[in-house]
């Protein structure tokens, strides 16, 4: 049931992207430019050796280590580094290579808030309007705007448990009841909160996100795919990216695209630009600001060392990196303080995420700061 007693703190992002710039008064590491000289990886990664500032014992250590899956990390199938726009690192497991696509699980969800940025840049959709969500029309839902969903805020019952079946509202819409419509299985959901009141991580969330996308995209299953290739994956040379969908042909931007690990460094290199490719500007100016925006709710203190933004992650400690994470350790990290994209994919069970977590954050400092 809603509690009508909790009241709806200062906006969780932007208050209208259309006079905001998506630049409320959050300080952030600048995103560095391309440097001069450096090919954009479209076609091919440039590839070079660290520099000398970059700490390669250390690093060629702290990957021998998670390539020889130790206990403590779980198994790693491949890591890449690129660092002031080259590939300078770059380990693969016995079963992947360069080749393999591996899965996003929830670093999806980030390519859903890119989706969001190309609908708001053709002038289909504002963060600051309500969802346009037909069954929430007549009762308090009606309240949820998009930027309450991107910010995992829109007080809807959700439970994101992926051990426990009996109580799962996550493992229920992807493998159960929901199997065949994802996103009416979370639209059904009634509210716990006020919208904006409450953090809440949500795969259903994501998943009428990726309804509303198809709606405003139009063509079902084949209208999204090719707004996909065509405005995202096409443009950065993402040849592998392999989105998926479910029976009712909508896009499950909560948890499936299949991508090489040098695809996903692409992605998270377009961050890194500012959403620019080769001079091109693909996401609009300021969303990926839009995107590194913690949200003013408190999350849960067991998530540290991590923030939350608008369908991104935010690293703490001292560090203004950002990234894309997913179910066993999946992760994009952007780090514009240090010109750097980590990507690590793998298998790396929850109860294993400080330690894991702290490799990273090991691995992050073999990098120096601009």
């Amino acid at each position: 049931m809603l509690d009508r007693s909790e009241k709806c703190p200062g906006a969780t992002g932007p208050t209208s992207a259309r006079t905001s710039g998506y630049r409320p008064g959050v300080t952030r590491a600048a995103l560095p430019d391309q440097p001069a000289g450096t090919p954009w990886p479209t076609s091919e990664w440039p590839a070079g050796s660290p520099g000398s500032d970059v700490d390669t014992a250390r690093l060629d250590a702290l990957l021998d280590r998670a390539f020889s899956q130790p206990a403590d990390l779980g198994v790693t199938l491949a890591t890449v580094a690129i660092h002031r726009g080259r590939l300078v690192a770059e380990r693969y497991g016995d079963t992947a290579d360069e080749s393999t696509t591996l899965i996003s699980w929830s670093m999806a969800k980030s390519i859903t808030h890119a989706v969001f940025g190309l609908l708001h840049a053709d002038g289909l959709i504002d963060p600051a309007d309500r969802a346009p969500v037909p069954s929430w029309a007549n009762d308090e839902r009606s309240e949820i705007t998009v930027q309450h969903l991107l910010n995992m805020a829109s007080g809807l019952h959700f439970v994101e448990d992926y051990v426990d079946a009996g109580t799962s509202d996550v493992i229920e819409m992807l493998f159960g009841a929901g199997i065949d419509d994802h996103a009416a299985y979370a639209t059904n959901m009634p509210l716990d909160h006020r919208p904006g009141t409450v953090w809440n991580y949500s795969s259903g969330t994501t998943n009428i996100l990726a309804r509303i996308a198809g709606d405003l995209i139009g063509g079902g299953r084949a209208g999204v795919e090719r707004y996909l290739g065509e405005r995202l994956f096409g443009p950065l040379g993402m040849t592998s990216a392999d989105p998926r969908f479910d029976t009712a042909g909508t896009f499950v931007g909560s948890s499936y695209v299949y991508a090489s690990a040098r695809d996903f460094a692409r992605f998270g290199l377009l961050h890194l630009r500012d959403g620019i490719w080769d001079g091109a500007r693909i996401l609009p100016e300021g969303w990926v600001d839009h995107a590194r925006t913690p949200v003013s709710i408190p999350i849960s203190a067991d998530l540290e060392p991590h923030g939350y933004g608008a369908h991104w992650w935010l690293w703490r400690h001292g560090r203004s990196a950002f990234h894309a994470s997913g179910y066993e350790g999946q992760r994009i990290i952007v780090s514009p303080e240090q010109d750097l994209v980590l990507v690590r994919l793998g298998k790396s069970p929850a109860e294993l995420q400080p330690a894991y977590d702290a490799w990273l954050d090991e691995l992050l400092g073999c990098f120096p700061v601009i």
